[in-house]
């Protein structure tokens, strides 16, 4: 039976680098988050995980000791908050969430996996940050080898949307075979358009009363799907997912479809903008069918505002495009469910990893693992037959002289 790998899951948010980890074929053994909504889809979506609401930065080894209980951690995984050192945001140097980056090379000093794996935003590596970055990466053990911090685009893994991201991996290279940035990043993938994401998604419903609704709604019928439509709509493993929201898509249906008002004016002015051009006023760009989508923004939670991130606009019908459509084109599969609000479910899009990156650079991890894992298991074997010809080398010296005497 194959080994089951292990993962823990920090800043988990609502789980785009945990489902990542899942589909490559690890298990997420905790998930670990401050935010209480953010993280409230991680419980539905991954049932069988541990979901811990607390502050990573005080959690100590005792701490960790507790939450554990001496388990072996095969990786850690997690995307520090990325507004402190974002190009759209303020990036204030005394903003605290700057001070979770070193709290995650602690917490890997602590649990001490085979691999990690950061992520956060490009602007990271902007002057003022990347110093930041190098002192935070000198906070870990020096039993890893860490990789250079690599700019990843979501789109070159077949990802309908432009996001680019700064990873950061490093492993134990007594635990796990080579790995370069080289190949990590994909070669040769198809590329996936707006078009091949959204196309059969439900057009906008009617905001219900019902607080407990998330908005489900029957796909649109079209002549084909595509191949990227076609993975969405996939039942997940039988240890992932809410089973409300299985039984929906079961009956071909998705949640996230909740309208967004506009005012005449506004859908008005919407029809005028061109596929690929972006409104003067509020700054969304209407998405091109044969195009990738923006990278999509995550907007603010109470305590910064309660600001609601700009939306694309959808490319023929003059509105913001619904949370579903967000989901597919972050490389959410229609079974995730987010948030009954469309605020938080675009909160969590925003600051989710696309599963479909964290699937592909985890598997080539899991691959190198593996590997070393066998030239161990093989080397033993041979080690362990070399005993055995020499056990029988000597008997065979031990009979001979017998029959000398």
């Amino acid at each position: 039976m194959a080994a089951k790998y292990k993962i823990v899951d920090l800043f988990s948010g609502c789980g785009g680098f945990g489902l990542g980890a899942k589909q490559a074929g690890f298990d997420v053994v905790v998930a670990v988050d401050i935010d209480p909504v953010l993280q409230s889809s991680y419980k539905q979506n991954f049932p069988n995980a541990r979901v811990l609401n607390g502050d990573l930065s005080v959690m100590d080894t005792e701490a960790w000791r507790l939450v554990l209980s001496n388990e072996s951690i095969d990786g850690v995984i997690g995307g520090p908050p990325c507004q402190g050192y974002s190009r759209i945001g303020k990036n204030e140097a005394d903003d605290p969430r700057r001070s979770l980056l070193r709290h995650f090379f602690r917490t890997v000093n602590i649990i001490q996996p085979k691999f990690f794996v950061m992520e956060n935003v490009e602007g990271l590596l902007d002057a003022g940050n990347v110093e930041e970055l190098n002192k935070a990466v000198k906070i870990v053990d020096k039993r890893y080898k860490v990789l250079p911090a690599t700019v990843v685009d979501a789109h070159e893994f077949g990802v309908p949307t432009k996001r680019k991201r700064v990873v950061v991996i490093g492993y134990d290279p007594k635990e796990m075979a080579a790995i370069s940035v080289s190949d990590i990043i994909p070669k040769g993938l198809a590329r996936v358009t707006v078009k091949d994401a959204i196309s059969d998604i439900s057009p906008p419903i009617a905001q219900k009363k019902d607080k407990e609704d998330y908005g489900w709604a029957a796909y649109r019928k079209i002549k084909s799907l595509s191949d990227y439509a076609e993975k969405m709509r996939a039942l997940p493993p039988k240890t992932l997912g809410w089973n409300v929201a299985i039984e929906k898509l079961q009956s071909g249906q998705a949640s996230g479809h909740f309208d967004t008002t506009h005012t005449e004016a506004v859908k008005a002015r919407y029809v005028e903008i061109k596929q690929g051009e972006t409104d003067k006023i509020s700054r969304s760009k209407k998405l091109a069918w044969n195009g990738v989508c923006p990278t999509l923004r995550a907007g603010t939670g109470a305590d910064k505002g309660s600001y609601q991130a700009v939306r694309p606009l959808h490319p023929s019908e003059s509105r913001v495009i619904t949370v579903r459509e967000g989901a597919r084109l972050q490389g959410f599969p229609d079974w995730f469910c987010f948030h009954r609000t469309k605020w938080h479910s675009f909160r969590m899009l925003g600051n989710s990893v696309s599963p479909i990156v964290a699937e592909s650079i985890l598997s080539v991890i899991k691959s190198k693992l593996r590997k070393n894992s066998e030239t161990k298991q093989a080397s033993d074997l041979s080690n362990k037959l070399k005993g055995k010809a020499r056990n029988v080398e000597t008997k065979n010296k031990d009979d001979q002289s017998r029959v000398r005497r």
